[in-house]
């Protein structure tokens, strides 16, 4: 009971803290964000809100200014349960990419976060 209370305030305090210290939007012109945007709609991040790591993916995609879905899979359960059939396991954050009519599921948050910057810091 007292570790789950610890944890839980600890993942709100965290969550704090990023939206305290939240970084800037990437500015682009107005036509540069709407293909962002365009090319975001294949994308769905799912995540735990408090989940550190989830954080960290989170914090890329405002600071580029990439429009995701985000897919709750702790407390929904039909999206946990889309998780667990498209990934294979439950486990987050996992980054949804549909591209031509190919999906992949995209774990770890360095490696998301390293394809956001690459597909998105440019544009």
């Amino acid at each position: 009971m007292i570790v789950k209370a610890l944890r839980v305030g600890l993942g709100q305090l965290i969550v704090f803290g990023d939206w305290i210290s939240r970084p800037a939007k990437q500015k682009r012109e107005a036509a540069a964000q709407a293909l962002v945007e365009q090319q975001a709609k294949g994308l769905a991040l799912y995540q735990f809100h408090a989940c550190p790591f989830c954080v960290k993916t989170r914090r890329t995609l405002h600071r580029l200014n990439v429009p995701v879905a985000l897919r709750d899979a702790k407390n929904d359960p039909q999206h946990r349960q889309a998780l667990l059939e498209g990934g294979g396991r439950v486990k987050v954050p996992c980054l949804r990419i549909e591209e031509e009519g190919k999906v992949t599921w995209m774990y770890e948050s360095k490696d998301i976060i390293a394809y956001l910057d690459k597909r998105f810091a440019a544009v």
